[in-house]
Order: structure tokens, then sequence, then C-alpha cells
């Protein structure tokens, strides 16, 4: 039996967190696939002190946060988790500092399903 796959998706957006989420489930080509959302950095934590995680996912832009501060904290707990910073605020500044903090993959979001179809194949 394969192993479950499990993406933490970080979104305080929930409408944008649930078409992702779906989409993601419904293309990607494997069985054993699973998306866990959160919609706060906190959430996200508890998330993962209570489930295996193989890869984040994650918005720049939280509430009282952002990706790139918790990339900072999950590069504290794992150097090598993958971690995907998906914004729609991104800058060369921005950029530049997730590939400094260790980010595995910097992808902007876009106006349409193709901007999951890039995160897809990441």
């Amino acid at each position: 039996m394969m192993s479950v796959f499990r993406v933490l998706h970080v979104d305080d957006d929930e409408a944008i967190g649930d078409l992702l989420e779906t989409y993601l489930e419904e293309s990607v080509d494997r069985e054993e696939f699973s998306v866990t959302p959160a919609r706060s950095v906190d959430e996200a934590e508890a998330v993962l002190d209570e489930i295996d995680i193989d890869c984040i996912v994650c918005d720049y832009q939280m509430p009282g946060t952002t990706g790139l501060e918790f990339l900072h904290r999950i590069r504290d707990r794992n150097p090598n988790k993958p971690f995907i910073l998906f914004t729609n605020k991104g800058s060369a500044d921005i950029a530049s500092e997730a590939i400094e903090a260790g980010v595995t993959d910097y992808l902007r979001k876009g106006g349409g399903p193709e901007q999951y179809e890039v995160l897809r194949v990441s």
C-alpha cells in the first residue's frame, strides 16, 4: 500500500483555499493524496503537531504574520520540509528573502486555473 502524500495548505482566504484544495485533490495523478487546510499560521502549527505533513503550501499575507515568518519557523523545526510560498503579493524583495530563508519554491498566484496547474506540477 502506498503511503498518503500529505500537503498542508495555509491560506486565510477560505474561498481560494477551498478552490485550490479541491483542484489539487482532483488533478494530482495519485490516489493516496491529501490536502489539509489551515486558515492561520497558528492552525497550521497545530496541524503540524498532530499530522506528519510532506509539503507545505502557504500564502504570503496571513493575519498577524507572513508566510515568510512561518517559513522561518518551519526551517527551525525542519530544515528540509518542502515549503512553497504561493502568493499574489509577491515582489522581487519577497522572492529574494524567501530564497535566502530556504523556500523550496516561490509561485505567483494567477487569475485562472493555470495558477493551480503550476502549483500541481511543483
